[in-house]
């Protein structure tokens, strides 16, 4: 047994002759938040869905919680939003996390709504997703990615279309689950969440990571 919550080795991704992922080894401990910095196109959102099982790399290891990733399997205990967060859109907030949450079947529908108020969302506000600001989707979006009290959460761009009071609200929300030993790996194009949240950071150009 290793101690690391994700353990990469030697991670390479090919794509139509394009190196997408170029041989990246890396290391995350338990209870502390990892940023990767890098402009669009470095590669982070890859890393980010082959550490998550969407994407089958060309070739390398991939271990969370000492478990093999394979592609079509989020890892166990793991909570995620890469990109942009996808709903059904003809459905309320709260009955979109319920038919997730019924998958699994871990939590209650208090928890669920209070899940949703602490995103600054009414769990009791019926209008349909399809009716949100790019703001509000993207906190039901980390809604949803914490709600079943995941021990790792990755997280692309987390505040992308947030506004200032979201933000606030974010960076504090993802302190207060560090303190609670939630393991989190965050890519994000704002120094400042760096700065603020981050204990390690790492740097990606064209595919491959360095330590900064």
């Amino acid at each position: 047994m290793s101690n690391a919550v994700i353990k990469v080795n030697n991670l390479y991704k090919e794509i139509n002759g394009n190196v997408i992922l170029d041989n990246i080894n890396l290391n995350i401990e338990e209870g502390k938040i990892y940023g990767v910095i890098g402009r669009n196109g470095s590669g982070k959102s890859m890393l980010f869905k082959v550490i998550c099982g969407l994407i089958r790399p060309t070739r390398g290891e991939i271990f969370v919680f000492d478990k093999p990733i394979h592609k079509g399997e989020l890892p166990e205990n793991t909570g995620a939003i890469i990109e942009n967060p996808g709903f059904l859109t003809q459905y309320s907030a709260f009955k979109n996390l319920k038919m997730l949450a019924s998958i699994k079947n871990v939590i209650n529908d208090n928890h669920i709504k209070e899940v949703i108020s602490l995103l600054g969302l009414n769990p009791e506000d019926h209008k349909p997703v399809k009716k949100f600001s790019l703001g509000m989707k993207q906190r039901l979006g980390i809604a949803q990615a914490i709600m079943e009290k995941p021990k790792l959460l990755i997280l692309d761009e987390p505040m992308n279309a947030l506004d200032e009071d979201g933000v606030d609200l974010v960076r504090n929300l993802l302190l207060d689950l560090k303190k609670k030993s939630v393991t989190i790996l965050l890519a994000s194009h704002n120094k400042e969440d760096i700065e603020i949240l981050c204990d390690e950071v790492y740097s990606m150009r064209s595919g491959k990571l360095k330590f900064n």
